[in-house]
């Protein structure tokens, strides 16, 4: 496995090079400066000696004196055991110490910033001409050289200072600066380490985060981030991935259910047409049997004729119905929005199904009445709802063997009425209860057959109130047979 640096050195690196290399440039430079100007100062009381003499010489002053007095006052300091000599047309005079050859000029000091000069002084009486070098004399021993010359030429000054560890100290730059100065550059570095740290977390949080996301774990670092540009950033860059996730996983559930619900229509679809295939072979069975049985005998006498004629519209009055509901649960499952809605007074409808069940024997022996106030308007249709509470009577006609049934409106909220459909009957037992809104789904399927039902009266109900807007369950009464509760939205003018 191939092993690379992690951000923070590949950042940190660069930078600390480039710091390094500004410094070196920036501490040689001091060095070189520092270093010349020690070695200037130092020369320059050489010079100082050199020109004092001078002075003294075209003072007319005694040099054997004045050298005496040089040698007394440097004693104890680091000019002690100076050496000078004075030559007057090239012929030694004078002498501090051991002579000084006048032609050793010795060798230059580079290291110390000290060249050969060739310079006049401000008052052009004296001018130095080989300025200050390093060299050794004749036994060996080193020393710092200076040269010092009158205008006219004829005198000549040689100055040689001993080349001791204390004037090297005093040439050489403090090592206490060298100290500064690497503790100068470690501050630095370190300071670029921790800032490139920072500026590098963003960068390894978010590669965490990009991994994480990437194998499908979970990025828990978003208080990690610093508190800056680069911080809100990588924060929301985080919140905008998790809310795209929280995006797809609504997606794939929505598409989930909506494949789901796909899947249940086309399967209550296939059982509708399986169902509703069976429904009809049976009164088409019946119907072919009559006809190919009146065919079949010519001389049948009237009476039976008449009746098996009968039984065939009987059937075909069954078969209609069929079609019928058929028709209206497809109307009511596939066209719930194009559903037309209005003012309905239940009030004034139900008063109108009352008024006509003498006339279509509805609801057979039952004694139907209601309870609802006036003025109670809904938002509906009227013919599905007319159809919905006469299905509601006939069904109970049929199937409850009670005497009574009743409407009435039992409660209300801001936005639903809520009525009690129920009679007096036998009820079901408990676990028909959950099946009786699924379509031809019969309690007792002799019976429902021989009294007309087709086995869609509930399913048609619960379709028709769940298409405008309500909702609707079923219950055994305490005191014996079925009630439904149902809830249809009110009429309002933003309707």
């Amino acid at each position: 496995m191939k092993h690379t640096l992690s951000y923070h050195w590949r950042l940190f690196l660069p930078l600390a090079t480039i710091l390094c290399i500004v410094f070196g440039l920036i501490i040689y430079y001091q060095y070189k400066r520092e270093a010349d100007y020690r070695a200037q100062i130092f020369g320059s009381e050489l010079e100082l000696i050199d020109n004092r003499i001078l002075n003294a010489y075209e003072e007319d002053v005694n040099l054997r004196t004045f050298l005496n007095f040089i040698q007394k006052f440097f004693k104890g300091s680091i000019f002690e055991g100076v050496r000078v000599s004075v030559y007057y047309d090239d012929q030694l005079q004078y002498s501090l110490g051991t002579p000084i050859p006048i032609d050793n000029d010795g060798l230059t000091l580079r290291g110390y910033g000290l060249d050969n000069t060739h310079a006049a002084d401000s008052a052009g009486s004296r001018r130095i001409v080989a300025g200050r070098t390093v060299g050794s004399d004749e036994d060996g021993n080193r020393y710092l050289f200076s040269k010092t010359e009158s205008s006219d030429g004829r005198v000549t000054i040689r100055t040689a200072m001993p080349y001791s560890d204390n004037v090297h100290d005093a040439i050489d730059v403090d090592s206490t600066v060298w100290l500064v100065i690497i503790g100068c550059l470690l501050t630095t570095l370190l300071v670029t380490y921790y800032l490139t740290r920072i500026l590098s977390r963003n960068v390894i949080l978010l590669k965490d985060f990009a991994y994480r996301a990437t194998t499908g774990g979970r990025f828990t670092g978003e208080d990690k981030f610093p508190r800056n540009e680069l911080g809100d950033i990588s924060r929301e860059i985080v919140k905008l991935y998790r809310e795209r996730l929280k995006a797809m996983e609504l997606i794939k559930k929505e598409r989930k259910i909506a494949i789901h619900a796909i899947e249940e229509k086309v399967k209550i679809t296939r059982q509708l047409t399986n169902n509703i295939n069976h429904e009809i072979k049976t009164p088409v069975g019946i119907i072919r049997g009559y006809l190919e049985s009146i065919i079949a005998d010519p001389e049948m006498d009237t009476a039976t004729r008449n009746r098996f004629l009968d039984r065939m519209l009987m059937n075909v009055e069954r078969l209609t119905d069929l079609l019928n509901d058929v028709s209206t649960m497809t109307r009511l499952e596939n066209g719930a929005d194009m559903i037309a809605v209005e003012k309905i007074d239940i009030h004034e409808l139900v008063y109108q199904i009352e008024s006509d069940l003498p006339a279509n024997n509805l609801s057979g022996n039952l004694e139907f009445t209601f309870d609802i106030p006036l003025e109670c308007n809904v938002s509906g249709n009227y013919n599905l709802l007319q159809g919905m509470i006469c299905g509601l009577i006939r069904n109970a006609a049929i199937h409850s063997g009670g005497t009574e049934a009743g409407l009435r409106m039992i409660s209300e909220n801001k936005r639903f009425y809520v009525f009690s459909f129920y009679d007096n009957g036998n009820g079901v037992s408990p676990e028909h209860i959950p099946h009786l809104f699924e379509r031809f789904y019969r309690v007792d399927t002799g019976r429902s057959r021989k009294m007309g039902g087709t086995g869609l009266g509930l399913p048609i109900v619960k379709s028709t109130i769940t298409s405008l807007g309500g909702t609707i369950s079923v219950h055994n009464r305490s005191t014996g047979g079925l009630e439904f509760i149902f809830t249809l939205p009110k009429w309002t003018e933003d309707n």
